[in-house]
């Protein structure tokens, strides 16, 4: 991983995702989670011409969110276990992508992450959607 001086687009992207979440309230998290993944698996696509090292950073980015999504599922929540498993099994799907990048893979799970988000833009918040706000470090 290269330092932030290295890459401004990343400082600055970071710098903007901190900010983010920062403002945000405990029901924009998951929205925001969402946002991300998706967006880092549309630039791992992106990346796939270049070649696998390139699509890397993007793919380990989208990982590391799906699995924070999975252990973020509310205890409360009815859907639980069925919200863990999809974002378990796409987290895994992304996993299996890092080291030879198969591009239907990547835009397959970047087409169910943008479902769901797309669903809690129109539902009103990802709660509704999925229960899935993650909870409280």
């Amino acid at each position: 991983m290269r330092p932030f001086s290295h890459n401004s687009a990343a400082a600055y992207r970071k710098v903007d995702l901190d900010a983010r979440i920062e403002a945000s309230g405990g029901d924009d998290l998951t929205r925001i989670c969402l946002e991300e993944a998706v967006t880092a698996l549309r630039q791992a696509e992106l990346a796939c011409a270049t070649g696998v090292s390139a699509a890397r950073d993007p793919l380990s980015r989208a990982h590391g969110i799906t699995l924070w999504l999975c252990r973020g599922v509310a205890s409360d929540n009815p859907l639980r276990e069925a919200l863990v498993q999809f974002y378990g099994g796409l987290a895994a799907q992304i996993r299996r992508n890092l080291a030879r990048p198969i591009l239907d893979e990547i835009v397959a799970v970047r087409g169910d992450l943008n479902d769901l988000l797309q669903a809690a833009r129109t539902v009103g918040g990802p709660d509704k959607v999925n229960g899935s706000v993650p909870e409280a470090a």
